[in-house]
This record gives C-alpha cells, sequence and structure tokens, in this order.
C-alpha cells in the first residue's frame, strides 16, 4: 500500500507554507485583503495583494497565483503573490474548490478538472474590479498549479502571460511516476484499487483519504517528496487549512488529467517555465517548453536548486521572483 501512497503524493506535489502578512516596500505597505468570489454555486476563498503606493484610481496589470496540490493560499502562493505586490501587481492567491477555505463537498478532493474552472472564476473575478486593467492580466501556477494553470489559459484568452514555478503535470506525474520514468504498471494497480474504493463508498462505506507527502525522515520516497514532508508536516510550512489529506475516491481524476496536452496548438501566450536543475520534476518543464506553441517562451534553470528550494526562503525565492517581475512586466 505504500507503494500506492506515493503514487498519489506524485499526482500533486503541494506547498510549503509561509503565513503571509503586509510587507514594506520603499517605506509604503502593501496590503492584503480576504475575498470571496463565485465559482457556479460555490464561494472560493481568496486573498488580494495590492502593491505598495496603491491607487484605487489607477489601473494594474493583475495576476492569478494557483497554489499546488495539497496547499493553500497562505503558503507558497501567498508568499509569491505578495512579492509580485510588492514589485507594482495587483495579485490574487485562492484556495481551489473542495480545499483550504473554499467550498465544495466532498472535502480534499483534488480534480485538475475542477481547478481549471477554479482559475476561469478567479478571472471572472479579477476583471470585475476597478483597478485592474482587464487586458492585462497573467497566470502563475506552481508545482501542481502548473498544470491546471497552463490547461486554463489554453481556452482562457484574458490571461495575457503564463508563468510556472517548479511546474508538474500531475497526470503525467501519475502515470509516469515522479521522474517521468515510471512504467505505468502501479497506476493500473491504484486505478483498480480506486475503483474498489468507489464500490465501497457506493454502499455506504466511509470516505478513504491518502496523504500527498510520506513521513518526516522517510527515506523510501523520492527526494522531492521527502523535502516535501520537511516542509509540509514542520512548522516550517504547516498551516491549519492545509491538511496532507487527498480523497482516494478522486484520484482517477488525477491520473486521467492531460495539462499539457494542445500546448502544441493553444499555449500561445509568452510563456516562462521556472525550475531548479536538482528538481525530479525539471522533466515536465523541459517537455513543455519544447511543446508550447508560444513565440516568447523561455526555461529559466536555476542552478543547484530542488524542486521544493523554489517555495521558499531567502536563497531563491528572490532570484525567481525577479524574473518572474521581469516577465510580467515586459508581457503585462
Amino acid at each position: 500500500m505504500k507503494s500506492k501512497i506515493f503514487l498519489v503524493a506524485l499526482l500533486a506535489m503541494l506547498t510549503t507554507g509561509l503565513k503571509v502578512s503586509a510587507q514594506t516596500s520603499a517605506g509604503k505597505k502593501t496590503t492584503v485583503q480576504a475575498i470571496t468570489f463565485k465559482k457556479d454555486n460555490l464561494n472560493l476563498a481568496g486573498n488580494v495583494f495590492l502593491p505598495a503606493g496603491f491607487d484605487k484610481n489607477k489601473k494594474y496589470p493583475a495576476i492569478v497565483v494557483v497554489h499546488p496540490g495539497g496547499g493553500v493560499k497562505e503558503q507558497t502562493a501567498g508568499l509569491y503573490a505578495q512579492q509580485l505586490a510588492k514589485n507594482g501587481f495587483v495579485t490574487l492567491a485562492f484556495d481551489a474548490s473542495h480545499q483550504g477555505a473554499s467550498e465544495g463537498l466532498p472535502r480534499f478532493l483534488d480534480n485538475p478538472i475542477n481547478r481549471v474552472g477554479d482559475i476561469y472564476s478567479a478571472v471572472d473575478y479579477l476583471v470585475t474590479l476597478p483597478y485592474v486593467d482587464a487586458n492585462s492580466i497573467g497566470g502563475l501556477g506552481i508545482c501542481a498549479g502548473s498544470g491546471a494553470t497552463v490547461k486554463a489559459a489554453m481556452t482562457e484568452r484574458r490571461i495575457k502571460a503564463l508563468a510556472t514555478v517548479s511546474g508538474v503535470d500531475v497526470g503525467a506525474a501519475g502515470r509516469r511516476g515522479w521522474d517521468g520514468k515510471g512504467s505505468g504498471e502501479e497506476v493500473i494497480a491504484t486505478l483498480e484499487a480506486v475503483a474498489k474504493q468507489r464500490t465501497s463508498e457506493a454502499n455506504g462505506a466511509a470516505p478513504l483519504y491518502v496523504p500527498y507527502v510520506p513521513e518526516v525522515g522517510d527515506k523510501t520516497a523520492p527526494r522531492d517528496l521527502q523535502e516535501a514532508a520537511e516542509y509540509y508536516r514542520t512548522p516550517r510550512g504547516q498551516y491549519p487549512t492545509s491538511t496532507n489529506k487527498l480523497l482516494f475516491s478522486g484520484v482517477s481524476y488525477s491520473i486521467l488529467f492531460d495539462g499539457f496536452g494542445q500546448a502544441d496548438k493553444l499555449l500561445t501566450q509568452p510563456l516562462l517555465l521556472v525550475a531548479g536543475s536538482e528538481a525530479g520534476s525539471l522533466w515536465h518543464s523541459q517537455e513543455l517548453i519544447e511543446k508550447a506553441a508560444s513565440k516568447n517562451k523561455e526555461l529559466f534553470i536555476i542552478k543547484g536548486a530542488t524542486h521544493m528550494d523554489l517555495y521558499d526562503g531567502n536563497q531563491y525565492v528572490p532570484q525567481v521572483t525577479k524574473k518572474l517581475t521581469e516577465f510580467f512586466g515586459k508581457n503585462l
């Protein structure tokens, strides 16, 4: 069962979890506003970050920041949203439906197609804000949030520029393994287990939840997952609404998902992919940069960094933020 749990964990890498707060830039404060917006009949919870020196009479470029699987808006998505706001952007980090403080039943369902719809609705919300330039909206996806953001951007043409950090297509990871070299044999075993569990739940059994990441110190897990556990399951990254729970009966949605499919035809916006040279997930970004139809595209590799190194900390986040600011500044 341990191997199956690890496969589940590969489907959606989580986030670390730095709590966000107002920050000072050049003597002025960015501010954060807790908001909700509609996605069909659900209320999704978000945080809007306003730039230092915010003027409600001006129009600002805006960026939707999409958290990793299992994460919430207060973690790495909020960290990057905050940093980009310090550099002049209005940013929105929100909890995916069925997760965090957002509504949606069953709880802890991580369906990437649902998350694509969440992003559509986040853009809907941004274009209603009088201080947002509706023609200058970008998307930033982190880890599993990247696959959903890439997929959304292909058909959500209001997203004018797209960036990813430690990008992952959860469907590809589920089918091919974290390193992209899997045979696929465990995928069938996992789907058989999901089918059995769905039958049990249809007959009244309690839902089964599995963890996104293993126990801290479990050396049998891939390196990236070991580092994820060190972030997510220790005070450095813990957040009350990020519970390390995944609804097992929903795993088939993730395995089916093809986040980068049709990118050779539909992904035409300016594209920036940021990844660590030592990340086991690097192959996702390498494949997407080759596939994307974008004429303006770049794979920016940070030497020596792992997947989780780009989630927080002073060593790499300033470097990533600088690159993101330059990219969105030129393309929004």
